[in-house]
């Protein structure tokens, strides 16, 4: 998980993981290797709801129970109105639900650099969605989740 198309979290412009260290990601996205990303875009799709949280509580084995603590102290978070969230995004667990069955993402391949030179914008992922510049496309970047079956997926691997 990491980078953004477009919005940050960190920055008006720029992801966490990306803010970070953003050199090592731009010689990431320039190493030849397959990538996949997970943008913001598609991790704030995958918001676990209040009431999905609740049935995690009810799950009676230590992971779920350490997971739901976890999930509560993210929902306080992220309720502040500025993010607009109905629960909580789950950045990370997008990566793993991929891994498991990608066919839940729709995505498409493009170009994807990492900005490091501008004062607003340094960690900023650019994405050339609409292939307006001729590099190579070099990252499956994530669009869309079926949010039904990664909360099932969820919910499931923690019974």
């Amino acid at each position: 998980m990491g980078g953004a198309m477009g919005l940050g979290n960190w920055t008006p412009s720029v992801e966490f993981n990306i803010f970070v260290d953003p050199e090592a990601a731009k010689i990431v996205l320039n190493s030849g290797i397959p990538l996949t990303m997970a943008p913001l875009n598609v991790t704030h799709k995958a918001q676990i709801l209040k009431s999905e949280i609740t049935k995690i509580d009810d799950i009676q084995n230590p992971v779920a129970h350490a997971f739901y603590g976890l999930l509560e102290f993210f929902k306080r978070y992220h309720e502040a109105p500025k993010w607009g969230f109905k629960g909580a995004p789950l950045h990370d667990p997008c990566t793993i639900a991929w891994l498991i069955n990608p066919s839940m993402f729709e995505s498409k391949v493009m170009n994807v650099d990492v900005e490091n030179q501008g004062d607003l914008t340094d960690g900023e992922t650019v994405c050339d969605y609409y292939e307006l510049i001729d590099k190579p496309k070099n990252t499956e970047v994530l669009l869309d989740i079926d949010r039904e079956k990664f909360i099932q997926l969820i919910m499931d691997s923690l019974k």
